[in-house]
């Protein structure tokens, strides 16, 4: 059975998942006013698949039979006036956080010898080895082009495609099972 502490915790990341949902749309937002369209579809995407990472806390919480509160979610800060080198910038720093987060839960389920919790937690520690290293990846490409047309033009391109690859593997969506 999970403590309430660590009901609690898993409460507090499934907050910051909802944060890290409206941040990605904020971005998704910014970038398309930039006329950026690839870039606006894969932070859209990232969006979705925010949703989903805090539907899948909740839907743990609820199988561990907690009675989940909901809490209000901040605001991002508004990406207004800032290039695609800052956004990802911003990204990996929020990634970071958010791996920071994850890795701090799985500390407290070990301390508690709360396993499930500890297996349950594993999926996400992967996936945030994947997002810093997608997103240390995009912003080595960015640096080298730097703001010059051709290159934000390519890596627009490349964030659209990468977005559609990512909806076609089911990264989209908010779920409430699974």
């Amino acid at each position: 059975m999970i403590s309430n502490e660590m009901a609690s915790t898993i409460e507090q990341q499934f907050n910051m998942e909802l944060y890290s949902a409206y941040f990605y749309l904020s971005l998704s937002s910014s970038a398309e006013n930039l006329s950026l369209k690839g870039a606006s579809e894969w932070f859209m995407t990232k969006h979705f698949e925010e949703q989903a990472h805090a539907m899948k806390m909740y839907r743990y919480l609820k199988d561990q039979g907690v009675d989940v509160k909901l809490h209000s979610v901040d605001a991002p800060p508004s990406p207004e006036a800032m290039t695609v080198l800052q956004m990802m910038e911003a990204t990996l720093e929020h990634e970071c956080k958010v791996t920071a987060s994850i890795n701090n839960i799985v500390d407290q389920a070990l301390s508690e010898k709360d396993h499930a919790t500890n297996i349950f937690l594993q999926w996400f520690v992967t996936e945030q080895i994947e997002e810093e290293a997608t997103v240390g990846e995009i912003l080595g490409r960015l640096r080298l082009f730097g703001d010059r047309p051709e290159g934000l033009l390519m890596i627009d391109t490349e964030l659209g495609t990468a977005a559609t690859k990512m909806a076609a593997s089911g990264a989209t969506g908010p779920t409430v099972g699974n």
